[in-house]
């Protein structure tokens, strides 16, 4: 297959903004680790809430899943509720429904108090197949079950046959960096602080709370939240409970655009939306073809495959292509909470699979209170338990994460055997091909031009640095 030109994310083709490197010592109250929509919004909340904050990005502001998403706030999320209704009881689903409504709704009032722009959409859920349609119908008995105002549509506007769709109305998309902007505007004006190009390798305990060691320089701080979609610490295994999957998606020029929200209930996925742009023409937003990161024979070819579908689904011109990583996992809800049971000093916010613009708010909204309330102030919303990162449900989600991690000890054998290394033509030929985070032997990305590991995620550029965690150190040279 032919090279394919550089992949860059629509959201981020535009002059950005840019903010220090942590060079020196400091101590704050709270440190956040990851600058996306989860980071910016728990850092913003605390600093408003009289905390002395800072947040540290390895790279720039958006530069993580919330600058490669579609960027859908939507309750109505494709098959999702009934995934989780197969391991929840229907409490937690209707906790898990409330909870991503808060977080919508808290992003609904930012964005109309700070102007950033957004458009109310309604959401579907559409099927093309039998097998579609099944999946749409259960998805839709479900939604019902949790209270979702949802309705069957037998037709839509898609210009192509469809044997129905769930539809939810009033629900939002946007433009990721101009809510990124915002967050990170209201957070100075707060007080907090944000450092890019500032990667966390490790943290430790210390008498006053938690040490955070950067590339560049140390930090302490009483409380650290690990917003960096993935967990970037070895210890307590969140990378053994997580599933992390790649998907792809691309604007074109078209003649056809959506005034709702669309995603597919058949495999292959298919995500449709709309881009209004003032003073431009409206670009398609399609997405689709996902697969577990670094587990596919030609990520190319995935691209391909989306963009061979747009242009004879809708016609038009591709503008831009990127691709996106998030997290699933085992028990089909966000991880949200102290790193380790009974100790208070590490958050992690991770496992949206995907939903993180209404689950994020509502992670920020949730770390928040509990970081508050061990100050004597604020309690847990009710729906707590929905986003817990420790329940006694874990247990019910072993045997999913044992047949992943199955999966995972597949992967490792097979490339520790046959070591069949792809050519990489852009890649360091002084590279040694094991990932730093547990050994896996990474696989060339043909689509981006990376080394992708397929164990749990991590991946690095063609230099060998790293692109996304859990690694926090890169390729290392053969000599």
């Amino acid at each position: 297959m032919t090279p394919m030109t550089p992949m860059t994310p629509l959201w981020l083709d535009r002059p950005r903004l840019t903010h220090p490197t942590l060079t020196t010592q400091a101590t704050y109250d709270v440190i956040v680790v990851g600058a996306g929509i989860t980071g910016l919004s728990t850092a913003l909340l605390l600093a408003r809430g009289g905390r002395r904050v800072a947040v540290l990005e390895a790279r720039q502001v958006g530069d993580g899943t919330s600058g490669h998403t579609t960027a859908k706030v939507s309750v109505l999320q494709g098959t999702k509720l009934s995934r989780i209704a197969r391991t929840n009881p229907p409490s937690v689903l209707r906790d898990y429904v409330t909870a991503n409504q808060e977080g919508q709704a808290w992003l609904r009032d930012f964005c109309s108090s700070h102007d950033v722009p957004f458009q109310d959409r309604p959401a579907y859920t559409y099927a093309t197949t039998r097998t579609g349609e099944l999946r749409a119908r259960a998805e839709l008995s479900v939604a019902q079950l949790a209270g979702l105002d949802v309705t069957w549509e037998d037709a839509t506007e898609l210009p192509f046959p469809v044997r129905g769709a769930l539809r939810l109305a009033d629900q939002m998309q946007l433009h990721p960096l101009d809510l990124m902007d915002a967050l990170v505007a209201q957070l100075l004006a707060a007080g907090g602080e944000v450092f890019e190009q500032t990667r966390v390798t490790d943290l430790h305990h210390v008498p006053d709370g938690v040490g955070v060691t950067t590339e560049h320089a140390t930090a302490t701080a009483a409380h650290v939240v690990l917003a960096t979609a993935q967990p970037i610490l070895r210890r307590h295994g969140f990378f053994a409970r997580l599933h992390p999957q790649r998907s792809y998606a691309a604007a074109l020029r078209s003649p056809w655009v959506p005034n709702g929200m669309y995603l597919s209930a058949d495999h292959p996925s298919r995500s449709v939306r709309s881009l209004p742009s003032p003073g431009a023409e409206e670009l398609l937003l399609v997405g689709g073809n996902g697969h577990v990161t670094g587990r596919t024979s030609s990520e190319a070819a995935r691209v391909e495959d989306l963009l061979d579908w747009a242009r004879s689904t809708f016609g038009g011109e591709v503008t831009h292509t990127w691709s996106a990583q998030d997290h699933a996992t085992v028990s089909g809800l966000p991880y949200v909470g102290p790193m380790r049971p009974g100790e208070e000093e590490i958050w992690v916010a991770t496992g949206f699979d995907k939903w993180g613009f209404a689950a994020a708010p509502a992670a920020a909204l949730l770390l928040t209170k509990r970081l508050f309330a061990q100050a004597g102030a604020g309690e847990r919303p009710r729906w707590h338990r929905a986003f817990s990162a420790w329940t006694p449900r874990g247990a019910a989600g072993a045997v999913r994460a044992a047949q992943f991690n199955a999966g995972v000890g597949v992967e490792m054998t097979k490339d520790v055997v046959r070591r069949k290394w792809r050519d990489a033509e852009q890649a360091e030929p002084s590279l040694r091909g094991i990932c730093t985070h547990l050994a896996g032997a990474v696989r060339w990305n043909d689509a981006e031009r990376s080394w992708d590991c397929p164990l749990h995620g991590s991946r690095f550029a063609a230099d060998g640095s790293v692109l996304e965690g859990p690694a926090v150190c890169g390729l290392r040279k053969l000599d």
